[in-house]
């Protein structure tokens, strides 16, 4: 009796087993499916995308060079919005801008990024919330080929093409790459493409640029990298 006891829950669990072996394989087939169409409509939206023109300039922080860059794009395209996220102290930025005599109206700073991933974790619902299809990345050859990998990746899984202006740096940039970094890096962007469709954080830390107040940051006193060349009035 005790042995046929045995064998009916032996058999009762192996049928258990079996039903959640595959429920898990239905399960598997439809997410995956789920994803393949995903990705075929995603591809198809941003191979459209790469003959529009550039919707918006997107600079990765590391070195006042690529805002000195930005700065002379938005000179000749003032109608196109520029997000500068954790670049270089605001006044810096400011000051760069108004040598250059480049707009400032549209230019937003994105201050909460402390890291490559976040400057695309933080930027994206941005970038999202203006419609943004065309994005112009700039970055410098001492941010490659991490930073262009993760822009194809997590903005293009939402659609944008990115067309990447690659600048040159002197001295000490403030990215150096490694192949574990970028390795690392590439592989959180692959995981977070598909979250980031529904999970949009927020930066309680974006300001326009016209709203920077250049006074009250020459009462606390700043400086600038060196590399921009730029006259500080400081305490």
């Amino acid at each position: 009796m005790n042995r046929k006891v045995k064998n009916d829950r032996f058999f009762q669990r192996k049928s258990q087993y079996q039903k959640r072996w595959r429920f898990l394989q239905k399960f598997t087939i439809v997410v995956s499916l789920l994803i393949a169409v995903w990705l075929f409509f995603t591809t198809i939206t941003v191979f459209f995308a790469s003959s529009k023109p550039v919707d918006a300039f997107f600079v990765l922080g590391g070195s006042i060079k690529r805002e000195m860059y930005v700065a002379e794009l938005a000179q000749k395209n003032p109608q196109i919005p520029i997000l500068i996220s954790s670049g270089s102290k605001d006044p810096c930025i400011w000051l760069i801008f108004q040598r250059e005599t480049a707009p400032i109206d549209n230019v937003w700073l994105e201050k909460c990024a402390d890291s490559t991933f976040d400057n695309f974790y933080y930027s994206i619902p941005i970038l999202r919330q203006w419609g943004v299809r065309k994005v112009k990345l700039i970055t410098s050859t001492t941010h490659l080929p991490r930073a262009k990998l993760m822009a194809q990746i997590l903005l293009g899984s939402h659609g944008m093409w990115v067309s990447p202006d690659i600048i040159q740096e002197q001295g000490i940039p403030g990215n150096r790459e490694n192949s574990w970094k970028t390795a690392l890096d590439v592989t959180r962007s692959i995981f977070w493409a598909p979250i980031s469709q529904v999970i949009k954080p927020q930066c309680s830390k974006v300001i326009q640029l016209n709203q920077v107040n250049l006074q009250e940051w020459e009462n606390r006193g700043f400086k600038c990298e060196r590399q921009g060349n730029l006259r500080v009035k400081s305490r």
